[in-house]
C-alpha cells in the first residue's frame, strides 16, 4: 500500500488533522471513567449534589467537544479517502488506456473492471480506517491500560494477564481468514466475469436456450464465492463472543478481587467501576484493532492488484521522433509488410508466418482465407495493436515502431468485426473518427456507408440516442454507423474487417459502388468471408493456417490458388457450374 500512498499528497492536511481529532477524542474517551469514580466515590457517596453537577457538567462537556472532533475527523477521513480513490480511478484508467492489446488480454476486461471497482473501494475503507482508527485505537489500548494502572496496579494485573489471551485468539483468526480474504478477491474475478459474459450474451443465451445452463454456470461460481465468504465470516464472527467471554471472566475477576480490595480499605467502589470501564474500553479497542488488521489485509490484496496494473509496463511506446521526421519520408506503397510472423502471447505456435506484401496508395485488396487462418491477426497489426515477432509492418514507408501511435491511428479508419457503438447520438458515435466534424461531413460519411436512409427515418435523426452498444439498432445498422464513424475522418487506409457480414447483398453492393465512387485517395483493405465482396478487389491476399498461399487477381488466383478456388467454388449457386459471378455481385 505504501507505493500507492503518494496519491494522498492532495490531502495532507486531512491526513494530519484527522488523527489529531481523533486523538483528542480518545483522550476525552479516557478521562470518563475517571471522572466517574470521582462522582460516585466523591459526590454520591457523600451526598454532594454541587460536586456531582460541577463534574458532570464537565463530563457533558467533554462529550460535546468529543463529538465535535469526531465530526471533524469523519469529515476528514471522507474528503481524503474519497479524493484518494479518485485519483487511484483516474490513474488506472488512464494507464489501461496505454496499454496494448497484449497487456488487456494477459489481465482480461472482467478483472481490469473488478480492480478499478471492488480493490479500490477497499483502498478507500482503507484510508478511512487509517485517518479514524489507526491512531485512535491503540492510544485507547495504551492509554487504558496505563490509567488502571494508575487506579490500582495490583489489579490491573487481571488486565495484563488478559491481553496475551486475547492476543493469540486474535492472531488464530487472522491466521485462518487472512488467506481467504486473497481467494475471495480472486473468485470475485471469476464471478464478474461470469456475469459480464451473461449481461453481454443475453441474446445469444437466449436464443441458444442456454438459460438453464448459464444459470448453473452462475450459480456454481456464485457458490464457490459464497462459501469462501461464509468461511471467512464464520471464522471472524468468533472474535466478538470469544472477546466477550474474555472480558466477562475478566470483569468477574475485577469484581471478586476488587471487592476484596475495598473492604480492606485499599480501593473505593468508583475505582472499581472505573476499573471495569477501563477493561470494556481495552478489549472494545483490541476488537477494532483486529478488524483494522483484516480491512488493511483486504487493502494490501486490493493494492498488490491495482500496483500490477499501474506498473505494468506497456509492450508498445510511442518513439521520441519528431513529426517533422515522419513526414519527410514517404513511399509508394502505402501498407508493406516484409517477412512479418506473430505469436500471441503463451502460444507456442505463431499465427501468422513470414508474411511480405505491399499495398499502394488508392489500391484496394481484398484478405479472405478460412476461419483462423489469421487474417484479423493480420489486419491489428497494420494500427499497431500488436508488435510483430519477426519482420517489419510499414505504413508509407515507415516501420509503424516510428509511429507516435495517435498519428499512425490518424491515419487509419478501422472497421472491427464486432461493431462497438456508445451510447449517446447517433452523431456522436460517427463524431469518435472526427471529433470536430461539421454536420455536414457527418451526413456524408453516413450517406456513403448507406446509414442515412435508416437515420433519416428516425424521429430525432442524427441526434436519436443509443441504448449502451446500439442495442437498439440491427446488427447491419449498427455496422453502417461503424463505417461512417472510419469514413468521417477521411483516413488513409480504411481496414473493413468482415465488417459487411450484417448487410443483405443490395446493401453490400451499394457500398461498396459508394465506397468506389466517393474514396479516392484511400487505401481500402477489405476482409470478407464473401469472395463477392472482395473478388473485383485490385489485388487479393489469401491465408491459410497463417501463411500466404496466394497474391493476385480473381482471374489468376482462380488458376494458381486451390484455397481461393474452393473458397469461391464453395459460395457460388449450386446451379452455377462456371466461373461466373452470381447474380448479386457487383463491381467494386
Amino acid at each position: 500500500m505504501f507505493k500507492l500512498a503518494h496519491f494522498l499528497k492532495p490531502y495532507k492536511k486531512e491526513v494530519i488533522l484527522g488523527p489529531f481529532f481523533k486523538l483528542l477524542e480518545a483522550i476525552f474517551e479516557l478521562m470518563i471513567p475517571t471522572l466517574m469514580a470521582l462522582i460516585i466515590d466523591n459526590g454520591i457517596k457523600l451526598g454532594d449534589k454541587s460536586y456531582i453537577l460541577k463534574i458532570g457538567s464537565i463530563m457533558i462537556l467533554m462529550a460535546i467537544i468529543g463529538m465535535g472532533c469526531a465530526f471533524t475527523c469523519q469529515y476528514y477521513a471522507a474528503k481524503a479517502s474519497q479524493g484518494f480513490g479518485t485519483k487511484i480511478r483516474k490513474a488506472l484508467f488512464q494507464h489501461i488506456g496505454t496499454l496494448s492489446y497484449s497487456e488487456i488480454d494477459t489481465i482480461g476486461t472482467s478483472s481490469l473492471i473488478n480492480r478499478i471497482t471492488n480493490d479500490v473501494n477497499q483502498l478507500q475503507l482503507a484510508v478511512a480506517m487509517l485517518i479514524r482508527l489507526v491512531i485512535r485505537a491503540p492510544f485507547l489500548c495504551i492509554g487504558g491500560l496505563i490509567m488502571a494502572m494508575i487506579l490500582d496496579f495490583k489489579l490491573s494485573i487481571v488486565i495484563i494477564f488478559l491481553l496475551p489471551i486475547f492476543t493469540f485468539i486474535l492472531y488464530l483468526i487472522m491466521y485462518k481468514s487472512v488467506p481467504l480474504y486473497k481467494t475471495v478477491q480472486k473468485k470475485l474475478d471469476n464471478l464478474a466475469q461470469t456475469l459480464r459474459e451473461n449481461l453481454s450474451g443475453v441474446r445469444v443465451v437466449r436464443a441458444f436456450a442456454k438459460i438453464d445452463y448459464e444459470k448453473t454456470r452462475f450459480e456454481y461460481s456464485n457458490k464457490n464465492l459464497t462459501e469462501d465468504m461464509i468461511k471467512v465470516g464464520n471464522i471472524s464472527s468468533l472474535l466478538n463472543p470469544a472477546t466477550a467471554l474474555i472480558t466477562n471472566f475478566a470483569v468477574l475477576a475485577v469484581i471478586w478481587y476488587g471487592g476484596f480490595r475495598i473492604n480492606i480499605g485499599e480501593m473505593t467502589q468508583g475505582q472499581v467501576i472505573a476499573f471495569i470501564n477501563y477493561i470494556n474500553l481495552i478489549v472494545l479497542a483490541l476488537i477494532v484493532v483486529a478488524n483494522l488488521v483484516i480491512i488493511f489485509t483486504r487493502a494490501s490484496a486490493s493494492a498488490a492488484r491495482v500496483n500490477e496494473i499501474l506498473e505494468m509496463e506497456p509492450s508498445i511506446n510511442d518513439p521520441s521522433i519528431s513529426n517533422d521526421y515522419i513526414s519527410l519520408k514517404d513511399s509508394n506503397n502505402v501498407v508493406e509488410f516484409r517477412n512479418v510472423s506473430f505469436y500471441y502471447k503463451n502460444s507456442k505456435e505463431p499465427t501468422l508466418k513470414d508474411i511480405s506484401f505491399n499495398i499502394k496508395t488508392g489500391d484496394v485488396v481484398g484478405i479472405v482465407g478460412v476461419t483462423g487462418s489469421g487474417k484479423s491477426t493480420l489486419l491489428n497489426l497494420i494500427p499497431r495493436f500488436y508488435d510483430t515477432f519477426k519482420g517489419t509492418v510499414l505504413v508509407n514507408g515507415i516501420d509503424v515502431k516510428e509511429y507516435p501511435q495517435e498519428e499512425l491511428r490518424k491515419k487509419i479508419g478501422l472497421v472491427p468485426q464486432k461493431s462497438v457503438l456508445f451510447s449517446g447520438t447517433i452523431s456522436e458515435n460517427i463524431r469518435w473518427g472526427l471529433e470536430n466534424a461539421t454536420v455536414t461531413e457527418v451526413q456524408l460519411a453516413a450517406e456513403i456507408s448507406q446509414a442515412s436512409d435508416f437515420i433519416e427515418d428516425f424521429p430525432d435523426k442524427y441526434n436519436t440516442v443509443l441504448s449502451q452498444g446500439g442495442v437498439n439498432l440491427s446488427g447491419g445498422q449498427r455496422q453502417r454507423i461503424a463505417i461512417a464513424r472510419a469514413l468521417v475522418g477521411k483516413p488513409e487506409i480504411l481496414i473493413l474487417d468482415d465488417s459487411l457480414s450484417a448487410l443483405d447483398y443490395s446493401t453490400d453492393a451499394a457500398l461498396r459502388k459508394s465506397l468506389k465512387e466517393n474514396i479516392h485517395n484511400a487505401s481500402i483493405i477489405i476482409v470478407s468471408q464473401r469472395v463477392s465482396a472482395v473478388k473485383n478487389s485490385d489485388s487479393i491476399i489469401v491465408l491459410d493456417d497463417g501463411k500466404i498461399v496466394g497474391i493476385g487477381n480473381h482471374d489468376s488466383l482462380m488458376e494458381s490458388c486451390i484455397t481461393y478456388r474452393e473458397i469461391y467454388l464453395s459460395q457460388l449457386d449450386r446451379k452455377e457450374n462456371t466461373y461466373g459471378s452470381p447474380s448479386f455481385e457487383t463491381t467494386f
